[in-house]
């Protein structure tokens, strides 16, 4: 009997006695149960091709709105529909066409970016972006409904026309709305990508608009050597305990498998900033703590670019939702949902 061979039995021996004594004792075997399956790992249905998500929960529904595909002309804003942020079903859209106004603010507008959807005052408010791609000759539009219940009798897209808007003389761009009320009741939207980097300005509280001339605070920013690309987009912000947070996507989307966009995210007491990374580093240089890259996926990097994403606060339980380039499926744009784990110092970690 070879020596390895020994071994192996005197574990075996080990075990089974320690196993028998402890069941002497009554002491209640203990066996490791399986990890759960991730919840990226259970979502099926139609999850593709899902690009720059947004999620809230009516009732007993969950509720996804993306950017426009090209397949989906000549209706904008394509809307997903869950029970259990599983099985997603796709339902519509949420216009026909292109609004009207769209043509005379951006003439080279062929589809809706970036929703952003949020509850306010007995209404659903659904922000979106017009733009042509690499251009700040851009425009936020608004629309609002009572539900989002198809079914329902009040269930009806208003569309609000335009909010705000950027052009050439700008340093900032008009795309990827995001509607936060902050813990004084106060109405706010950041929104930018590349240029100046992200911006917040102040909404009034019945409207949802800013002034003719509005404050932009520039909450942050990617800097380059000038004449540089500035990275950076997707904002979303939330508070947790006295903190506001704020998400970010950097580097570049829209590349299918060969994007590079990964997500960040840094924390202030003020909803004006400055907003920090755990290394005290400002957003405003590019900082931030990394919580979704593509060399951290599972599946071997099947995922790539995970990023523009949404928070979902829902049953005492924090997701984030995002889309991801699918290597394995033309690098297709595909929606992604992660739960979110809270440090004790207040971090968040996403378990993809």
């Amino acid at each position: 009997m070879t020596s390895q061979l020994k071994a192996s039995i005197g574990r075996r021996r080990a075990l089974s006695l320690t196993g028998a004594f402890a069941a002497g004792l009554g002491i209640p075997l203990v066996r490791a149960e399986p990890a759960p399956t991730p919840l990226n790992a259970r979502l099926g249905g139609d999850i593709a091709p899902v690009h720059d998500p947004c999620i809230i929960r009516q009732g007993d529904t969950y509720y996804v709105f993306c950017t426009t595909q090209r397949q989906d002309a000549p209706g904008q804003i394509s809307c997903h529909i869950s029970r259990d942020l599983v099985s997603w079903k796709r339902i519509g859209t949420v216009f026909d066409k292109l609004p009207g106004w769209i043509g005379a603010v951006i003439p080279d507008a062929r589809g809706l970016w970036a929703p952003d959807i949020s509850f306010y005052g007995g209404r659903y408010w659904l922000y979106y972006a017009a733009s042509s791609f690499g251009s700040n000759q851009s425009a936020i539009g608004l629309a609002t409904n009572p539900s989002l219940d198809p079914s329902a009798s009040a269930f009806h897209w208003k569309d609000e026309g335009l909010v705000f808007q950027s052009g050439k003389a700008d340093d900032y761009n008009c795309i990827d709305p995001a509607h936060f009320v902050d813990c004084g009741g106060q109405r706010w939207l950041a929104f930018g990508s590349f240029w100046g980097g992200i911006k917040l300005m102040k909404l009034d509280h019945e409207t949802g608009r800013p002034s003719a001339s509005p404050e932009l605070i520039t909450l942050a920013a990617r800097p380059e050597p000038e004449g540089g690309p500035d990275p950076i987009e997707g904002a979303f912000l939330i508070e947790r305990d006295g903190w506001y947070y704020l998400f970010a996507s950097y580097d570049f989307c829209c590349k299918g498998a060969q994007s590079n966009y990964y997500t960040a995210c840094g924390r202030s007491r003020q909803i004006t900033g400055p907003f920090v990374g755990k290394d005290g580093r400002r957003m405003t240089d590019g900082a931030g703590v990394v919580i979704l890259k593509a060399n951290n996926q599972e599946e071997g990097g099947r995922w790539r670019g995970p990023g523009h994403c949404a928070i979902l606060r829902d049953k005492d339980r924090d997701y984030i939702v995002y889309h991801a380039y699918d290597r394995q499926h033309d690098g297709i744009a595909t929606l992604r949902i992660a739960p979110i784990v809270w440090s004790a110092d207040g971090w968040p970690t996403a378990i993809v």
